[in-house]
């Protein structure tokens, strides 16, 4: 009796432990909205990994530096957006910092070279490109970009808003997929 009280005790415990760890390191998202598709679609809900993002205490000189690589480009990422709204955006990094973003109302150039994330015209919402990434800032687009509100409207997202990097799509289940 004792053991099998033992081995109740340490199975709750290794529970309460593992979903204190999810807590703190992911987050649930229903994806709402058609900006994503085909990556994401309306009412899919994924978790976001936050503990990827990490910035490490060791950072010298007030550099940006993250435990775990920090964001990169093509990431889908979930961001405070810089309008001030309260409900968190989903989008994909285009450009890190130091990036020259260019749109030539079809194509996405980083660089001076053609992206290849979504094959879909993307069109421009003002003629001030191209145009150079912020230190600390990252260019955001959504896949489905005739109907996306992004970087292309409100300027970049600041480091400090990202919330985490897209890990998996898990409702609907046939929807299932991880991302790296």
């Amino acid at each position: 009796m004792r053991a099998a009280l033992r081995d109740t005790g340490e199975t709750i415990i290794t529970a309460v432990v593992i979903f204190l760890i999810l807590q703190g390191t992911t987050q649930s998202f229903l994806i709402d909205g058609a900006s994503m598709k085909p990556t994401l679609l309306q009412n899919e809900r994924m978790l976001v990994n936050r503990f990827v993002y990490t910035q490490s205490p060791f950072s010298l000189f007030g550099a940006k530096e993250y435990l775990f690589g920090g964001p990169k480009r093509g990431d889908i990422v979930v961001f405070h957006p810089p309008t001030g709204s309260d409900i968190d955006f989903v989008k994909r990094i285009i450009g890190m910092p130091g990036d020259w973003i260019d749109l030539d109302g079809n194509s996405v150039y980083v660089n001076g070279d053609k992206t290849n994330w979504v094959d879909e015209k993307t069109e421009r919402r003002h003629e001030n490109y191209p145009v150079q990434v912020p230190q600390g800032e990252y260019f955001v687009l959504g896949d489905n970009r005739r109907v996306s509100v992004d970087s292309r409207n409100w300027g970049f997202v600041a480091a400090h808003d990202l919330v985490g990097r897209a890990w998996a799509v898990y409702w609907p289940l046939n929807e299932f997929q991880l991302y790296r």
